[in-house]
């Protein structure tokens, strides 16, 4: 690392004794971060970014952004910067397909993508958001359908597919069921797993522990992110409301496999809150339990 990036970095705090983290410790294993926390800065340099996150002990990632290449560049161009960082890719976002009509959705050039995904080694796939378009009553009916398909190719290409939710799933979709409902109802829980945003879910008002009762080892993933007490903004992990002791206690119920720390915006410089929720994540060892 140049000297110029060294002394940004402990402007922030990342080398300094103010945020308790001093480089790779044993600690930050597990830590994986979701890459849209930082799409500004990997708009401007992806390599400098992740170098950063690298630092700060981010092993595991998940990205977004899959359209036939990886943030511009080729599967094998993305594997030797991850290699030069220590990096590993965990899981990827994609959207189905039915209205972003691109590579790397659910319905276009599907095999091919999760052909991409093993060469970087992920191992899940993630339907990661519904545009307007597909939120209405007749669309989320299909839903179960285009998710059980991709979900078995996905599995005889050895990658597990799961949904991310946000708040506009759990709006009622008939007198027994929201649409978040509906989706784990009629879909396979060996094929559809869950990724869920502890924010949005937090945001919606309902509790994660219900839906871990309620459908067991169904949640490998997680979004690890908080949420302000008077604004529902995002803010750093510790500074809002979202109870995660509580919540990480029920992982074994839930089928935790990894959790990904995922800020959507901030009013602070983004890598300024990073460093904010890496050291609460250090500060509260029950994440790694």
């Amino acid at each position: 690392m140049r000297r110029k990036e060294f002394l940004a970095l402990s402007s922030l705090g990342f080398l300094g004794i103010s945020c308790g983290i001093s480089g790779r410790h044993s600690y930050q294993k597990n830590m994986a971060i979701q890459l849209y926390t930082v799409r500004d800065s990997i708009s401007k340099d992806l390599e400098k970014t992740l170098e950063k996150l690298a630092y700060l002990g981010y092993k595991n990632l998940e990205i977004y952004g899959y359209n036939g290449r990886f943030f511009g560049k080729t599967k094998s161009e993305f594997q030797t910067i991850l290699k030069n960082n220590g990096l590993q890719v965990i899981s990827s976002h994609h959207t189905t397909g039915r209205t972003d009509l691109h590579d790397g959705t659910l319905l276009q050039n599907w095999e091919q993508t999760l052909e991409d995904l093993n060469f970087i080694g992920a191992t899940y796939a993630v339907c990661s958001y519904l545009p307007e378009p597909e939120r209405t009553k007749e669309a989320y009916q299909k839903l179960p359908e285009l998710l059980e398909s991709a979900g078995k190719i996905s599995k005889q290409n050895g990658v597990q597919l799961a949904y991310h939710n946000h708040d506009f799933e759990f709006l009622k979709m008939d007198d027994e069921n929201n649409f978040y409902d509906f989706i784990l109802k009629n879909t396979s829980s060996d094929l559809v797993k869950m990724e869920l945003d502890l924010y949005w879910i937090s945001k919606a008002g309902l509790d994660p522990l219900v839906y871990f009762e309620k459908y067991p080892n169904r949640f490998p993933l997680w979004h690890v992110k908080d949420m302000k007490a008077e604004t529902k903004d995002f803010t750093e992990i510790g500074n809002g409301t979202v109870d995660f002791k509580k919540i990480f206690e029920a992982r074994e119920k839930a089928g935790l496999k990894h959790w990904f720390l995922e800020q959507d915006s901030s009013d602070k410089d983004i890598f300024e809150s990073i460093s904010m929720s890496t050291k609460y994540i250090k500060e509260n060892g029950f994440f790694f339990k």
